[in-house]
């Protein structure tokens, strides 16, 4: 396996588990936050669907936000299976895009964010994405315990 196929079966592990939660999610618990300042459950999964995207804009234009616009701004809140059918053609679109980097590039290629004072080589910056949705996996985990919901096993 090269770098890039490595980097990719992360991601798909990554979002199989997340998959896995977000199917304990049901719509009278979407809404919910555990405090007002909190992302509810559905804007939790909408963030981790429109990060992945928002990231690869970053990486194509190295670092630079620029005139982004999130294809998912002004868009309403529906249900779950709308917002993985809305992601499924980006989702794609991003495991194609980081399947087309190079060893090389992926070594050397840097991202700097000057706005957030980050300068990261591109291998590095990819498995931020990954763990950037871990980590709000794992915070819906804690909201599915704090609701009382039963949680699924991740740990497969």
């Amino acid at each position: 396996m090269n770098t890039a196929e490595v980097l990719i079966l992360n991601f798909e592990e990554a979002r199989r588990r997340s998959l896995k939660v977000w199917s304990a999610l049901t719509p009278d618990i979407y809404f919910w936050r555990p405090d007002p300042e909190a992302m509810s459950c559905l804007e939790m999964v909408r963030h981790i669907l429109e990060a992945e995207y928002t990231y690869q804009w970053i990486i194509y234009n190295k670092g630079v936000l620029g005139t982004y616009v999130s294809p998912w701004e002004g868009r309403p809140y529906t249900n779950l299976d709308d917002e993985i059918h809305f992601a499924k053609s980006f989702r794609e679109e991003f495991l194609d895009f980081v399947s087309g980097f190079t060893p090389e590039e992926l070594e050397t290629v840097e991202i700097i964010r000057v706005e957030k004072n980050q300068r990261r080589i591109l291998v590095d910056y990819l498995q931020r994405i990954a763990y950037h949705e871990a980590v709000h996996t794992g915070q819906l985990l804690g909201y599915l315990r704090t609701i009382g919901v039963e949680r699924p096993n991740i740990w497969d």
